[in-house]
């Protein structure tokens, strides 16, 4: 059964999309980590959301739990789940959830669906790239599909296949396409106000109730002012 927020302890900038008693689900605002770094610990989705859970309490047993992470600079759906079990579960099944982003490249695709296939590996750096021998990388997958054109950028739907450490952006900067305002890994010349990639939906099976759950949010208008416009047909969440 979905749960009432308690608006008194919600987290600022972050919206909750669904919450029972196993999940957690979010819509994490670009310029937000998911969990601490050397430099930042406490502004994060995970330490707000774990304010929340124990309702201002340092005494309270109440837990959440990190299921999968997003970039700083990218938005969208995020789910935690409130028991280490239901956490293993879902981790467990992760790679049958379907997850859906979208994202503004800079130019037009040549090839307007398809996969990109890669190894992945990481430098000291932390600069992430693909290599060729499968033993130096670890293999990944992103199928994507172009939305929208407009003169100088594309908006894509993508399905993400495998969830290595800042995929999309790399595939899409290694095919000539970096995502608008990714200053990583692309070329930027021009100053924009954020990162022009958003996790959409998520699909998933409940950890407990195995039913299947839809998560979506809406397309920043942000991305969708940089192809004239966008309205992409809404799931209706798990309620």
């Amino acid at each position: 059964m979905k749960q009432k927020t308690n608006t008194r302890f919600l987290p600022k900038g972050l919206q909750i999309i669904f919450e029972d008693r196993d999940l957690l689900v979010v819509d994490k605002p670009a310029g937000l980590l998911t969990i601490a770094t050397e430099s930042e610990k406490s502004k994060t989705a995970y330490a707000s959301l774990m304010d929340y859970v124990k309702k201002g309490s340092e005494r309270s047993k109440h837990r959440i739990f990190i299921v999968h992470r997003l970039d700083r600079d990218t938005s969208g759906i995020l789910v935690f789940a409130k028991t280490e079990i239901a956490k293993q579960t879902l981790q467990e099944n992760w790679e049958n959830t379907k997850k859906t982003y979208v994202a503004v490249t800079h130019g037009h695709w040549k090839v307007k669906q398809g996969t990109i296939k890669s190894y992945l590996t990481e430098s000291k750096a932390h600069r992430v790239y693909s290599v060729e021998d499968p033993k130096e990388g670890k293999y990944s997958e992103t199928k994507y599909k172009v939305l929208k054109e407009s003169n100088s950028y594309s908006l894509l739907e993508i399905d993400l296949i495998t969830g290595r450490k800042n995929q999309i952006r790399v595939h899409f900067a290694e095919k000539g396409h970096p995502i608008v305002g990714d200053t990583k890994y692309g070329n930027q010349t021009k100053s924009y106000p954020r990162m022009a990639l958003h996790s959409l939906s998520i699909t998933l099976t409940h950890p407990f109730q195995k039913q299947i759950f839809s998560f979506t949010t809406k397309i920043p208008n942000f991305m969708t002012g940089l192809v004239g416009g966008y309205e992409i047909e809404r799931i209706e969440n798990a309620t």
